[in-house]
Formats: C-alpha cells, structure tokens, sequence
C-alpha cells in the first residue's frame, strides 16, 4: 500500500502520490516510507484518533519514517 500513496511527516494522513502538499495541514513533507493504516471517520468518538492527535476524518499511516 505505500508504494501507490504518500504520507505527510507532519500529521501522518495518506494522500494521493501526484499531490505536492498534504491537504489536511499544508506540509510539503511527503514520504513514500509509511506503514499501517487507519481510516478515521468520526474523530471525535475515536479513541485511535485521540492517541494519533487526529481532529479530521481522513486516512492515516501509523507508522512514518
């Protein structure tokens, strides 16, 4: 899986490997070197989102190197 998308450094969400900027915080920081993957929906209800610092649904790495 993290072969085909990036991670952002920053806030650890997945994105597209043609974006040049994380959508979720703006950072420039991109990686293809990620693993684990979670996909938050309802941040607010989520006790992984809590512990990830997460306030936005989205998919996420767990792991960025």
């Amino acid at each position: 899986m993290a072969a085909d998308r990036l991670a952002c450094r920053e806030c650890h969400a997945v994105v597209e490997p043609d974006e040049q900027t994380c959508p979720l915080c703006g950072s420039s920081s991109l990686t293809e070197d990620w693993s684990g993957y979670v996909i938050i929906a309802h941040p607010d209800e989520s006790e992984i989102a809590t512990e990830m610092e997460v306030d936005k649904p989205g998919k996420y790495a767990l792991k960025v190197r």
